[in-house]
């Protein structure tokens, strides 16, 4: 009765894993809900509910994207804007697409004067999050580039979800102005102080438009009112000082020069170079910087070979992220003979940004020429020699960077992964040791290791690496199925085990975690186990065509025929083309859940087929008949 089914189940299990046909992945949702959260910390204004969810986004998923982001949220709030820049970085090299560190990134940028890389990241994170502050700062970016079209649109923007903000009325009072649109800029400013009386951007820009059109009174009164409500806006005193010299009161003009911090009155004779420089200097310092690069040209239009004021109008412009100027001055710097390596190195940065590569390799060969031990030239050189594919030239900057600065465990990581692609595993597992011997918690480093290792043979190095990579990161699914895989090839079952049940705790609604640890169940003959895991993976994803599969196949080894032909035609139905399951059907017998019928009397001809009652019963009739005539006949010729 069981012959058929007993001499297939053997070969099936014998090809167990073939036929399985699942990959071993696992994870959580864990990462992916704090990418949501941390999406809509920027929009918060409860400080409290911010609070909270940001210790759950560090809790749930510690070096994940979105921690890396509240990382540089807190570093901001606490006024580390450089801190804050690197967090916000790290958590978009782990993930690009995380809108709000691109854009908050964007806002610092502009805050440090970088007005390109701003306008790159903002776009970005409005891209994925229109935030009202981003399509502010986008506005302004818009309006010193003189895209006034752009900066409107930026700012309407902005403007329909902050109606009662002074800054963004201003901003669009700004480029009515520079579009001569000169009553609608008036009435935007005067509806941004009426909002924000100190605002000061709106006080000197109206009281600049009430002076061309020979209101003295007016801009007088309304910037004594700005600078009592600002006394440290050293623009607003001298713009007062201006005024009141045109008026005739030389000591008032003083006494505003002295409030807004001139203490030298520059005359339209040309100053000398030193003097200059020095002015250029302080005038740079208090970010005057269209004032800086008069006084740096004022040297220049006396001698045009001195090289320290191009210097000098190179950093000015750099800083304040005009780059095209910087680049010209820069420029000239370097044709004058500039022995300065961070001019070449700027240079080379300038290049780099506009993607001229081939200039900026020259650029930052010549910074290292200046000065050998400038660790980031050689740094950024490697880069560029990486990404162009010269991997012996990029190794060889990036060793005398490490020569420079050995405690620099990101670049020994570089390193390592070059040498893996290029199957030096030696050197590879030299470098990587370099970085676990200053970042031992590096998860990244201790899975590139395992590999290492695995793929030398050094198998139980590789374990101990993976397993680290596991404690310090549960969810990282590549060291795990690393792990499951070894566990496999060396029969350790008892591990693979326990290393599927920590992935069913980890995500205990994937369907799939579930499966795969009922097939060790299954293979170590531990039915119960099986048959719950796979129900329970069946439960979470009721068209799971595997988990079905091997549950039917489970009820067959245990002689509960009737639950598997279940199984099996749930199997069937979830994915017809199932092999397997149609073969298992097949050797589940009709007899095994034999449905009962009523049969009559009925004979068997010598073919064994049987007739069917109506035939037997008219036959017999006729055999009646013939008998009854003979019975009769018989009694006549009887005497």
């Amino acid at each position: 009765m069981y012959t058929k089914r007993t001499t297939v189940l053997p070969l099936l299990a014998g090809a167990f894993f073939l036929l399985t046909g699942f990959s071993w992945n696992f994870g959580g949702d864990r990462c992916k809900d704090a990418l949501e959260l941390a999406n809509k910390l920027p929009a918060y204004s409860d400080d409290a509910a911010r609070t909270k969810d940001e210790a759950q986004i560090l809790s749930s998923c510690p070096d994940g994207a979105a921690a890396q982001f509240v990382q540089g949220l807190q570093a901001e709030r606490s006024g580390n804007i450089d801190g804050a820049i690197a967090g916000y970085r790290r958590a978009l090299q782990k993930e690009p697409g995380l809108a709000v560190a691109s854009g908050n990134l964007g806002l610092l940028y502009l805050q440090k004067g970088l007005q390109d890389d701003a306008a790159v990241a903002l776009t970005k994170g409005i891209a994925g999050q229109p935030l009202p502050a981003y399509h502010k700062a986008l506005g302004k970016i818009m309006t010193d580039r003189k895209f006034y079209a752009l900066a409107l649109y930026h700012y309407g923007e902005a403007s329909a979800k902050l109606p009662a903000d002074a800054a963004v009325l201003a901003g669009q009072a700004e480029v009515y102005a520079a579009q001569g649109q000169t009553d609608r800029a008036v009435d935007e400013f005067r509806r941004a102080l009426l909002l924000d009386p100190s605002h000061e951007q709106a006080s000197l820009a109206l009281a600049g438009i009430y002076l061309q059109q020979n209101q003295q009174e007016a801009a007088l009164n309304l910037l004594k009112k700005a600078s009592t409500a600002n006394p440290r806006s050293s623009s607003l005193h001298l713009m007062l000082a201006d005024i009141y010299e045109k008026n005739g009161d030389a000591k008032q003009a003083e006494y505003e020069r002295l409030l807004g911090g001139k203490k030298v009155v520059v005359t339209e004779e040309l100053p000398a170079r030193a003097e200059g420089v020095v002015l250029g200097d302080q005038l740079a310092a208090k970010g005057e910087v269209d004032k800086a690069a008069e006084a740096y040209r004022a040297v220049l239009k006396q001698q045009p070979d001195a090289i320290e004021p191009l210097e000098k109008l190179g950093a000015l412009y750099f800083r304040a992220g005009r780059d095209g100027d910087a680049l010209l001055a820069y420029r000239d710097a370097t044709h004058l003979g500039s022995s300065n390596p961070e001019v070449y190195y700027n240079l080379g940065l300038l290049y780099e940004k506009r993607n001229q590569l081939d200039e900026a390799v020259v650029a930052y060969k010549r910074a290292i020429e200046k000065r050998p031990a400038y660790a980031e030239a050689r740094l950024k050189l490697a880069d560029i020699r990486l990404g162009r594919g010269n991997t012996q030239e990029a190794v060889e900057q990036y060793v005398e960077f490490l020569k420079l600065k050995p405690e620099s465990a990101d670049i020994h990581l570089k390193l390592a992964r070059i040498f893996v692609k290029n199957k030096n595993l030696n050197l590879a597992e030299e470098s990587y040791k370099a970085v676990l011997k200053l970042a031992p918690d590096n998860p990244e480093a201790n899975r590139e290791l395992a590999a290492v290792y695995r793929a030398k043979g050094a198998t139980d190095k590789a374990v101990e690496h993976y397993t680290k990579a596991l404690e310090l990161q549960e969810e990282d699914n590549e060291s795990r199925n690393a792990l499951v895989a070894i566990y496999v090839k060396d029969k350790k079952y008892d591990e693979l085990a326990e290393l599927l049940q920590e992935a069913v705790e980890l995500a205990p609604d994937d369907a799939n975690n579930h499966y795969k640890l009922g097939l060790i169940y299954d293979f170590k003959k531990e039915y119960d186990n099986a048959i719950a895991s796979y129900k329970k993976a069946a439960e979470l994803k009721p068209d799971h065509a595997r988990a079905l599969h091997a549950l039917g196949r489970v009820y067959m080894k245990t002689g509960r025929l009737s639950e598997a032909r279940e199984a099996l035609e749930a199997a069937r139905k979830a994915d017809p083309n199932m092999e397997e399951t149609s073969i298992l059907l097949n050797n589940i017998r009709d007899e095994f859940n034999p449905v009962p019928r009523k049969i009559s009397k009925s004979k068997k001809t010598k073919k064994g087929k049987i007739k069917s009652s109506g035939k037997s019963k008219g036959k017999s009739r006729k055999s009646s008949a013939k008998s009854s005539k003979a019975k009769a006949s018989t009694k006549k010729k009887s005497p």
